[in-house]
């Protein structure tokens, strides 16, 4: 209903300013037009007020709907709504929780004293905003780059013995996908239930010819919000960037790799690829499967939450907890995973370490980064050096003065192109999965990571965090203020776009 107001709001403001404007009509009708052109417009920017934004962002879409008419409204509605989206996915997040009503309770331990206060405070809070538990009855394995990673992928598909589950932002027809396809397809035809998720705008080089193959091969296939039906109520913003396979409830996975030969390192454009998985047999594979069957619920009306799905073995832990974040507009808090990474952040007392290939972080994050700086945290920061678009590379870029005022370093990638998605803190504990540290994983994906506790694999990332500082260039203050005019200016330009980069 919504959606179809705009448009006629959208028709009503074009008419009336093409009769006022570019007209041959009386003036009596002319004036009727400017009248009619000005009640729809103060009713806009009433219904706008109403929804309570930030004074100041309210001011700027009050300037940019008077001053550029019918450009502004247009853009109103394609992102001007982006903070503003509860009601979008409101119908998913009432039937989740209802299909959640007898969620699955996680066995306690006694490693959960072992936690800092600071560290169980933070498994509260996102088991309060997300409702996932934390886990001492799961291991974790870092699968470092795409070779570790497909290997083990694949290793864990040719062991299946009742299902696959598969949700990617992007799934390519190249060779790597190829393969997989085969390996889906091969189990599908032996009686093995193979469900796969994939994102319309993300998997928009996924061949109809591969669908059509892993379809006839009895694979379920679907596609998360087709950009057909998302154009004109603001779906097509909000993609769902999450990686998550899991087999049998044995095996999960989730992490920074989508399926692209790209993720190998066999894209000219990119060179060699620098990205961090992460494997999980145990307990915390049981959200994993749950944030999948929501989502496949959601997209096709199959309510597949019975035991069958959520029978896993519990296995020993190192001593360590493990807990499943997921984020995303149908979560009942909006801006969970820019929360989690806030509490995150704040609680380091030693040392953060932040691997990203998009950094464009919102006030809150660079509020926290500069005062943990000031508080004498040592911070780290790797980006890319090259990345994968102008507006990504350079937006990131302009935050670079700021951090460098406050003593954090800033490095960039060299050796090839950075995607992990990785936050350590303190060597203790740490992020990994598939939000970046931008506005749009924070605030509008779908996203999901994994939050690790005290565990050995902590230890890997550590050093992997500093094979790759070995790999990157730090950045020199006083050289990067005088950096030329040209890159300033496409630094400020590209930082514009921040918000739906």
């Amino acid at each position: 209903m919504k959606n179809t107001r705009q448009i006629i709001l959208l028709i009503i403001l074009t008419i009336t300013f093409y009769i006022a404007v570019f007209s041959g009509f009386s003036g009596y009708i002319k004036s009727l037009s400017i009248f009619i052109y000005l009640i729809t417009l103060v009713s806009i920017i009433y219904v706008m007020m109403l929804e309570n934004r930030s004074p100041h962002k309210s001011l700027l879409w009050i300037y940019a709907l008077v001053f550029f008419p019918i450009i502004g409204y247009i853009y109103f509605i394609f992102s001007g709504q982006l903070e503003v989206k509860g009601h979008l996915f409101r119908n998913k997040r009432k039937h989740d929780k209802e299909l959640l009503e007898n969620k699955t309770t996680f066995k306690q331990s006694t490693n959960f004293e072992k936690l800092s206060d600071t560290q169980q405070s933070l498994t509260k809070l996102i088991e309060r905003y997300s409702d996932n538990q934390v886990s001492f009855h799961t291991k974790t394995s870092i699968l470092k780059n795409g070779d570790e990673t497909f290997s083990s992928i694949k290793q864990s598909i040719k062991e299946a013995e009742h299902y696959i589950h598969l949700e990617y932002y992007t799934f390519r027809s190249d060779v790597i996908g190829q393969e997989m396809i085969e390996l889906l397809s091969e189990k599908s035809k032996s009686g093995i239930e193979v469900r796969f998720i994939f994102d319309a705008v993300g998997s928009m080089s996924l061949s109809k010819k591969a669908i059509k193959q892993m379809r006839e091969a009895g694979i379920e296939v679907h596609c998360f919000l087709p950009v057909k039906q998302g154009f004109y109520n603001q779906k097509i913003n909000f993609r769902n960037h999450r990686k998550i396979i899991v087999v049998d409830g044995k095996v999960g996975f989730v992490g920074g790799l989508n399926i692209g030969d790209e993720y190998l390192g066999k894209d000219a454009r990119y060179g060699f690829w620098r990205d961090t998985h992460l494997k999980i047999e145990g307990e915390a594979i049981i959200t994993l499967q749950e944030i999948f069957l929501l989502d496949w619920a959601y997209l096709t009306g199959e309510k597949l939450l019975n035991e069958k799905y959520f029978n896993v073995d519990l296995v020993e832990s190192d001593g360590g907890g493990t807990q499943i974040i997921s984020s995303g507009p149908d979560s009942s808090v909006q801006g969970i995973m820019s929360d989690i990474y806030y509490e995150l952040l704040a609680s380091a007392k030693k040392s953060i370490y932040i691997a990203t290939p998009y950094f464009v972080p919102n006030k809150a994050i660079r509020t926290v980064l500069s005062m943990a700086a000031k508080k004498g945290v040592e911070i780290k920061i790797i980006v890319p050096e090259k990345n994968d678009g102008f507006l990504t590379q350079y937006a990131t870029r302009s935050y670079f003065p700021e951090m460098l005022a406050d003593d954090i370093d800033v490095y960039m990638y060299q050796k090839g192109f950075l995607h992990e998605k990785v936050i350590i803190i303190d060597n203790k504990f740490a992020s990994v999965g598939t939000a970046n540290v931008d506005l749009r994983s924070l605030h509008l994906n779908f996203e999901v990571n994994a939050l690790l506790f005290e565990t050995e694999s902590i230890k890997d990332l550590v050093k992997h965090y500093q094979q790759d500082i070995k790999d990157s260039i730090k950045i020199n203050n006083s050289t990067y203020k005088n950096r030329g005019l040209i890159l300033r200016t496409k630094e400020s330009f590209a930082r514009l776009f921040s918000p739906v980069l």
